[in-house]
C-alpha cells in the first residue's frame, strides 16, 4: 500500500486513526519502548536502557534464559553487546567496521571484549569465534558474512551451545538454516516487529538436545 493510501485509508477511518496516535503515550508500543527506539534510532527499551536489534519475541524469550555462568560471542556489535554484558559472565564481540569499532570499544562493559577483524568474505571475519582459544555456549549472528558465520561458528560452540540467527527469514541466508539443520540443529523462529521498525522480520534460536537454553 502507497503512504498516499495509507494516509487515506486512516482519514476515512477516524477511530483507526485515533487509536494509532494515542499509542504514542500509552499502551504496548509505548511500554516496551518503541517510539522512543524510533525517535533515537537505536535499540533502545522503554527504561532506555540498551537491548539488542532484534525482534522483541525474541528477545523476551531469551532475557530469563541469561545467567552469569553463560559467555556469548557475537558477529556485530552495538547495544546488543551492552545488554548481554549485563545479564551473561563474558561476552566477544568482533565488528568489521573500524569508526564503529572505536566508538563502541570506548562503551564496553568490563566482562566485555571488542575485537576488530577486516571483512573479508568466507575469511578471518568469519571464522572468528572458531579461531579462539575458548567455547562459547551461545554465538550470535547479526554482522556480515552470515552465512559463513554460522558455517565456521558451530566449531567454536560448547557441547550445548546454540546460534542465533537474526533476520532469518530473509531468503539470502537460508543457506545457513538448511547447513544448521543438517548438522543436526533444529530451528525456534521468533517473528514479530523489532525496536524503531515496523515491519515483520525473525529471528532464530538453532539448538540441540540438552542446550544451554533448555529448549
Amino acid at each position: 500500500m502507497s503512504k498516499l493510501k495509507a494516509l487515506a485509508t486512516l482519514i476515512a477511518k477516524p477511530k483507526r486513526l485515533f487509536s494509532l496516535l494515542s499509542h504514542g503515550h500509552k499502551g504496548y508500543l509505548d511500554s516496551i519502548g518503541w517510539f522512543s527506539a524510533f525517535d533515537k534510532q537505536q535499540a533502545i527499551d522503554g527504561s532506555g536502557q540498551p537491548i539488542p536489534w532484534v525482534t522483541y519475541s525474541f528477545i523476551d524469550f531469551i532475557k530469563p534464559r541469561l545467567t552469569k555462568e553463560l559467555s556469548i560471542f557475537e558477529y556485530g556489535s552495538g547495544n546488543s553487546t551492552l545488554f548481554y554484558a549485563k545479564n551473561v559472565r563474558r561476552v566477544v564481540s568482533v565488528e568489521h567496521d573500524e569508526e564503529w569499532y572505536h566508538k563502541i570499544v570506548k562503551e564496553k562493559a568490563s566482562n566485555a571484549e571488542m575485537i576488530f577483524c577486516r571483512l573479508d568474505m568466507a575469511g578471518d571475519y568469519a571464522k572468528k569465534s572458531a579461531s579462539l582459544n575458548e567455547k562459547f555456549d551461545i554465538i550470535i549472528v547479526d554482522g556480515r558474512d552470515r552465512v559463513n558465520c554460522c558455517k565456521y561458528g558451530i566449531d567454536g560452540l560448547t557441547e550445548k551451545g546454540v546460534i542465533v540467527l537474526d533476520d532469518s527469514e530473509r531468503k539470502n541466508y537460508d543457506k545457513a538454516r538448511f547447513f544448521l539443520k543438517e548438522k543436526g540443529f533444529k530451528e525456534l523462529s521468533f517473528s514479530g516487529i523489532s525496536p524503531g521498525l515496523f515491519y515483520e522480520k525473525a529471528t532464530s534460536v538453532f539448538y540441540k538436545a540438552n542446550n544451554c537454553l533448555d529448549i
